[in-house]
């Protein structure tokens, strides 16, 4: 068996399994099974002609498009290790990523022309760049796609890959200092599709709708589909018209959404009248969904939603809430706090500072051991050295346990808020906060304050139409938080800044603050 433990293994069977099936569907342009082998495994060949080995860096550097689909088949057929750079990253960011994970081969999108043509002398090691355009739109030196699919040959390549080679170093999403490239190999990374398939629980007719970008969880979350033989419907971005239009007139049974997607799409609705029959799951992450918003949402879609959580380090599934957990019986409507029980191939536990678990339902860090835990981070061993120890991979993350294995997080280490001497967890008011009348999003930081150290300070974004003031959301907190945790401070704002995996970017937030960028009334 473990020698099968290879993504080429996996997906060479898959391909062939279900032909004429539809692949994928971006921009009315639709791609059969058969069809996408065929261009990925040619391109595979070219790839190889340019020196891709296993183990070779290659770099995705596209907006969502069927391109990514086809080239990251042709990774896993060539048996390189992909790199995958979302298309909202910075310049920096990008030049950064490219020089440490040592790419050899880019295939790159027509917006990222000019940021690679101004950093190729940063990249000595990058020596094919193929751009998705046609010849006279692409720059000097940049092979054209269809070019360079052309130079390949039809057939699987004969490559040698084995479970102990590398299959992807992703960059996280650097809210403190540069990026990290954690290290996945094949093995682990085969074994994390295994858990997408079953966790999920992917069906052989599902139809997903993914309109968040490819590079992060929604382009594994394709990889799993495409084990089973569904249909993917890819978006270039994210638009609540589309989504309800799509599960309305193609019969999408699964759709990734992070919370605020949601709640944009609920919006869309509002009190008209939809058929959203096919709709079996929406899979969220990155945050708990509001019990308010759950109750609305639920009452629109049905028993649907499923949230998971999970870290670049153990991809996705270190704990999920499963479609039976999210309801809203009195006795069970606290598990929508959490982020559910441990996945099925992960242990958890929570431990203190010494690494010590802690007793049932007190406060620590949340450690995980699951046979797709990282190799560690690249370049990094220091870092790598502090985060799996003993086996088990540190978090980073603050969070409580309950009997029956509920996880639920409390904060990130680095966000704990530690006022007047008393730690103080930003979700725990961040709950309290989320669920006042006008509030739309809520998020709280610790700010330095003479006094206390660090001041609660609630960043609010208000519905529309709706007259909040600062002193009436302290007032509202009185009776449900204790005095050391209400919010001293609140600002408003119109949107929360969001990090390029579209995750709350608390840092942004605390450098808005700091720079009189936000306010009070």
């Amino acid at each position: 068996m473990d020698s099968q433990l290879t993504l080429k293994s996996l997906f060479t069977s898959a391909m062939r399994r279900h032909g004429e099936r539809t692949a994928v569907v971006f921009e009315g342009r639709e791609l059969s099974y058969a069809e996408l082998f065929r261009q990925s495994c040619r391109v595979a060949h070219a790839m190889i002609a340019a020196g891709v080995v296993p183990n070779t860096r290659v770099a995705l550097m596209m907006s969502n498009c069927t391109e990514f689909a086809v080239a990251d088949q042709a990774i896993v057929q060539s048996g390189a290790a992909k790199v995958p750079l979302n298309d909202m990253l910075g310049e920096d960011e990008i030049r950064y990523i490219v020089a440490d994970s040592g790419a050899r081969l880019a295939v790159v999108g027509p917006s990222f022309f000019d940021l690679v043509q101004r950093n190729r002398g940063h990249w000595p090691e990058l020596t094919t760049i193929v751009g998705l355009a046609d010849a006279d739109a692409c720059p000097e030196g940049v092979i054209p796609w269809q070019a360079f699919l052309a130079t390949g040959q039809d057939g699987v390549p004969q490559v040698d890959v084995s479970p102990d080679d590398l299959a992807r170093v992703t960059y996280t999403g650097g809210t403190t200092g540069m990026p990290k490239g954690v290290m996945h190999s094949q093995r682990s990374a085969t074994l994390n599709m295994y858990a997408h398939v079953m966790e999920i629980g992917l069906q052989d007719d599902e139809r997903l709708l993914l309109s968040s970008p490819l590079p992060h969880s929604a382009g594994a979350l394709m990889m799993a589909g495409l084990i089973k033989g569904a249909t993917h419907f890819i978006e270039r971005r994210f638009d609540p018209e589309t989504v309800v239009r799509r599960i309305e007139e193609d019969g999408v049974t699964f759709t990734f959404l992070v919370p605020t997607m949601i709640y944009r799409v609920l919006d869309w609705i509002g009190d008209s009248s939809r058929n959203l029959s096919s709709l079996r799951t929406i899979m969220y992450g990155a945050a708990p969904i509001t019990v308010e918003r759950l109750t609305q949402g639920l009452s629109v879609f049905g028993p649907v939603f499923m949230q998971l959580y999970g870290q670049s380090e153990v991809p996705n599934f270190i704990t999920r809430l499963r479609r039976e957990d999210h309801r809203l019986d009195e006795h069970l409507v606290h598990r929508l706090k959490s982020c559910g029980q441990p996945a099925i191939m992960a242990e958890v536990r929570i431990v203190d500072d010494n690494g010590r678990p802690v007793p049932t339902g007190e406060s620590g860090e949340i450690a995980v051991r699951a046979p797709y835990t990282m190799l560690g981070y690249h370049g990094l061993p220091e870092k790598t050295a502090e985060t799996l120890v003993g086996g088990w991979l540190h978090t980073g993350d603050i969070g409580k346990q309950d009997a029956d294995g509920y996880v639920y997080l409390l904060d990130r280490k680095k966000d704990m808020i530690i006022s007047g001497g008393m730690n103080v967890y930003s979700v725990e008011v961040e709950s309290v906060v989320q669920s006042l009348p006008g509030v739309s999003q809520a998020a709280v930081v610790g700010l330095p304050d003479a006094d206390w150290g660090e001041a609660v300070t609630a960043c609010v974004v208000p519905e529309a139409g709706a007259e909040l003031t600062a002193r009436g959301v302290m007032e509202a907190c009185r009776d449900r938080l204790s005095a050391y945790k209400r919010p001293k401070n609140v600002f408003f704002l119109d949107a929360m800044p969001l990090t390029t995996y579209g995750k709350l970017d608390k840092k942004t937030l605390r450098r808005w603050a700091a720079e009189g960028r936000i306010r009070g009334d």
